[in-house]
């Protein structure tokens, strides 16, 4: 029986790819009948924090955070062509966006400010998912946001975007706040 993370397809010669796709994700209502879908966010921590210390170790910090962006971006574009309705204009996209991530119980999501012409875009996302609650490090710790946010807004708009985390509950602040910029066509 194969193993539904590995695809012949994406051999490498040095051993098989580890693949994602959203149809992997198998059937949660019916695997999980009597637990239902939804989990505590101390086991959705415990996972994404020992991850991250594990690959903080093998790979040092700032890989691991890049590492952390890029899983944030296949996971943002996958929930973006699955879920949402990339068709929409970018008020009703937004809206969307918004009621979907409060009823995943990810975070509650704001626009501070866009500016269409310029392709920046200001978020916020308050009782994140990821950090709301932690004790003040003054830094900056949602490496995966980043990646989750840039990947949902390269689905929708076909440019590819740089996001940074500029507030963090960690860094002090009571929201996580984003600062997006479009560049290039994804697909050129």
């Amino acid at each position: 029986m194969p193993n539904i993370f590995f695809d012949e397809a994406f051999d490498t010669g040095a051993g098989l790819h580890h693949s994602f796709s959203w149809d992997r994700l198998g059937d949660i209502k019916e695997g999980r009948g009597d637990l239902g879908e939804e989990v505590p966010v101390l086991v959705y921590r415990l996972l994404q924090y020992s991850m991250n210390h594990v690959l903080a170790e093998e790979y040092g910090p700032e890989r691991a955070n890049e590492l952390y962006r890029k899983a944030g971006h296949l996971a943002g574009g996958e929930l973006a062509r699955n879920v949402l309705d990339l068709s929409l204009p970018l008020d009703a996209f937004v809206a969307q966006l918004q009621e979907k991530l409060r009823e995943l119980k990810v975070g509650v999501l704001r626009v501070e400010s866009i500016d269409e012409d310029a392709g920046s875009i200001v978020l916020t996302v308050a009782q994140d998912l990821d950090c709301s609650g932690l004790p003040p490090t003054n830094e900056v710790v949602c490496s995966y946001d980043e990646g989750f946010l840039a990947g949902v807004l390269e689905a929708y708009t076909d440019k590819k975007f740089q996001v940074r985390e500029i507030d963090c509950w960690a860094s002090g602040d009571r929201v996580c706040r984003f600062q997006c910029s479009a560049g290039d066509s994804a697909h050129t």
